[in-house]
């Protein structure tokens, strides 16, 4: 009896997490073994609740339209799984994965979706539920554990930097102009901020703050201050995740707190303690959905890794993620392995000391090992003077 494959999006989407979708979709639709391919509706929730859509009857162009499509076209949550597999949510999952046939499974998402990984590893596990799981790594902030980098990193890095280019060269119009602060996403890890440096020279911010090499607010003062009297302007770069004093603020399921607003914080220190006219801003969301911005690299690997995880659970792989393995650098080449999800999942992956040299420049390992990710554009299909992105219909499966 064929069994069913199930595809689940999780965690923060990225430029390109709707290209895994259509690379495990294009893979899947080659093997007769595979009987139906679903989606879950917001992330594991769906396979709690049963709310599972039938690919196969979604509309061709919509599918070729996931390449170009930012968010996550199946719907995403940030839910914690509970320890207990005794635990009603997993006899709703179990109860789920028999009536809907499920026997391959996977989950798409960073550090957190590969704790539910492991979990739904585990249960099946222990079980003896016939249901294989493998992991589909994507983070925009580089920080899994396991792999040379994340897929939908080069893209927001992409992102970035254009950003950045933008706000350098605006700035530096002006005879005396302002201090520009921009807020770029990491909440631990400053892979996404480091990006800037990659910039030549004229473009690059004055300053990089990352949390790998704390914060002292005297130091902080000091050395803009300096930099902002010579130049007349100044650009900073920082990552939402440094050490700054903070209101008290809002944790999700897995406890991470919202640090949206560093820039705001630092502006008022900055107004306040150097009398220095500040500018703010907060990069946000269009870091990791601006299809514009697509890293050739990026597309072409996240399509070939979800490919490749495919044809792994087809050979009997459970329980693991697909890791991308640096092999070239020039010109650049990649390939793929399966790593043990439970050594990753809520794992943290910081910027390597060698990449750090101080709060002005990376150093030229960091330039040599985000170059080849970034470069390369791919086309992007219009309408109406925006892009054309994807929009399933939600064939949503009833089983009697």
């Amino acid at each position: 009896m064929k069994k069913n494959l199930l595809y689940i999006q999780s965690g923060g989407p990225t430029a390109v997490i709707n290209s895994s979708l259509y690379g495990a979709i294009k893979e899947a639709m080659l093997h007769e073994e595979i009987g139906e391919i679903y989606g879950s509706r917001y992330g594991i929730e769906g396979l709690i609740k049963g709310e599972i859509i039938d690919i196969r009857k979604e509309d061709p162009e919509q599918i070729e339209l996931l390449v170009q499509t930012p968010g996550a076209v199946l719907g995403t949550t940030r839910k914690k799984m509970p320890d207990d597999i005794e635990d009603e949510l997993y006899r709703k999952i179990l109860a789920n994965i028999e009536k809907f046939n499920i026997g391959y499974l996977f989950v798409n998402g960073g550090n957190d979706s590969m704790d539910t990984c492991a979990c739904l590893y585990r249960l099946f596990e222990e079980k003896g539920t016939d249901c294989r799981v493998i992991g589909i790594p994507k983070t925009v902030d580089n920080d899994l554990m396991g792999t040379d980098h994340s897929i939908g990193y080069p893209s927001a890095a992409k992102h970035v930097m254009n950003t950045v280019k933008q706000a350098v060269i605006d700035a530096s119009c002006y005879p005396h102009g302002k201090l520009i602060i921009l807020e770029i996403m990491g909440r631990n890890a400053g892979w996404l901020t480091a990006s800037s440096d990659l910039l030549p020279e004229p473009y690059r911010p004055d300053l990089i703050f990352l949390p790998e090499n704390g914060f002292d607010e005297d130091k902080f003062l000091k050395t803009i201050s300096e930099v902002y009297w010579k130049k007349g302007y100044a650009v900073v770069a920082v990552s939402e995740g440094i050490d700054v004093p903070r209101d008290e603020t809002k944790v999700d399921a897995f406890g991470h707190a919202s640090l949206e607003g560093v820039a705001f914080t630092l502006a008022d220190i900055i107004e306040e303690k150097a009398n220095i006219p500040t500018r703010t801003m907060e990069l946000s969301l269009p870091q990791r959905a601006d299809p514009h911005c697509i890293a050739k690299v990026d597309r072409e690997e996240a399509i070939a890794l979800s490919r490749f995880a495919v044809k792994s659970i087809l050979k009997g792989e459970s329980g693991k993620m697909v890791s991308i393995i640096r092999v070239d650098n020039d010109p650049y080449k990649s390939e793929f392995a399966l790593s043990d999800v439970r050594a990753i999942a809520n794992g943290e992956r910081m910027i390597p000391s060698e990449m750090l040299i101080d709060h002005t420049r990376m150093s030229e390992s960091f330039r040599n090992y985000l170059r080849p990710l970034v470069e390369g554009e791919v086309g992007i299909k219009c309408e109406g003077g925006t892009f054309k992105a994807s929009k399933f219909a939600y064939h949503f499966v009833k089983v009697d």
